[in-house]
C-alpha cells in the first residue's frame, strides 16, 4: 500500500515506518500536527519542530500544520484535512501510526481513516514492552529521552541515547516504580537521532536541560544533519 505516516519524531512513529517498509509498503508522506500545548490526549511531540530535519534525512515529503486548540475533535478534523491532501497529492491508500496500547488513540484514528476510505496499519500494536525496546535498539535505532515525568526517572536520563545496557537499568526501574518500559503512558518522550531510515544522523549542537525536581525536559535548541558521519 501507499501510506501516509502519522509522525512525531519519536521512536514509536519512526519504528512504525521502518516496520511498514519491511512489510513492503511505500511511505509516501509524513503527517505531523503540532499540538497547541502538552495537554493533547492524542499528540505527544515535545521535539516536533525538529521533524523537518528527520523528514529531510529520510527523504520523505512532510505535511505539517499547527493546531490552534487541544480539543480532540478539532485535532481529528485537522488530521482529516491533511489525509485528504495526502490522498490528492500522493494517492495514499492508508495511514500507519505507532500506537502500542492506547485504545483511545486507536479508535480515533480508525474512525478518521474509515471516514476517508483509507486502510490503517498499526505494526506495533500490543507489542511486548521489553521485546519491543530490545528490538528497536538492536535494529540500529538511536533515540534520546526529551522528557521524563515518572518516579524512578531523574534528570540524568534527559538527552541520553538509550543503549541495551541502559535498557537493563530501565527495566529494573520499571519493575520498581511501575512505569511502562516503552513509555507508552507518557512517562518519557523520545526523539530519534539516527536509524536505518536516515541518510545522515542528526547532530544536536545546542541544548539545555530543565528540571523541577520531579520532571524535566531536554530542549534541543539547535541541530543539523551530520553529512560527514557516513564517510568511512
Amino acid at each position: 500500500m501507499k501510506l501516509a505516516a502519522l509522525f512525531s519524531g519519536g521512536k514509536d512513529s519512526t519504528y512504525s515506518i521502518y516496520k511498514a517498509r519491511q512489510m513492503g509498503h511505500d511511505i509516501k508522506c509524513l503527517i505531523t500536527l503540532f499540538p497547541k500545548s502538552p495537554n493533547s490526549h492524542l499528540l505527544h511531540f515535545p521535539s516536533i519542530k525538529l521533524t523537518k530535519l528527520q523528514s529531510e534525512t529520510m527523504n520523505i515529503p512532510h505535511l505539517v500544520t499547527e493546531l490552534e486548540t487541544d480539543e480532540t475533535n478539532q485535532e481529528m478534523k485537522v488530521l482529516g484535512i491533511l489525509l485528504k491532501k495526502a490522498k490528492q497529492d500522493f494517492q495514499i491508500d492508508g495511514l500507519v501510526h505507532g500506537g502500542i496500547s492506547s485504545e483511545f488513540q486507536k479508535k480515533r484514528f480508525e474512525n478518521i481513516c474509515k471516514e476517508n476510505d483509507l486502510n490503517i496499519l498499526t505494526p506495533l500494536w500490543k507489542a511486548s514492552p521489553k521485546e519491543y525496546m530490545n528490538e528497536i535498539i538492536n535494529s540500529g535505532f538511536k533515540f534520546i529521552l526529551t522528557s521524563v515525568s515518572s518516579d524512578g526517572l531523574d534528570e540524568t536520563w534527559l538527552g541520553k541515547i538509550i543503549t541495551i545496557s541502559d535498557l537493563s537499568k530501565l527495566s529494573e526501574l520499571s519493575d520498581k516504580y511501575g512505569f511502562n518500559l516503552n513509555f507508552e503512558g507518557g512517562e518519557a518522550e523520545t526523539f530519534v537521532v539516527d536509524c536505518p531510515l536516515h541518510s545522515y544522523p542528526i547532530q544536536i549542537t545546542k541544548s539545555k536541560k530543565i528540571w523541577d525536581g520531579y520532571r524535566g525536559r531536554f530542549e534541543i535548541e539547535d541541530a543539523s544533519l551530520d553529512s560527514n558521519a557516513r564517510q568511512s
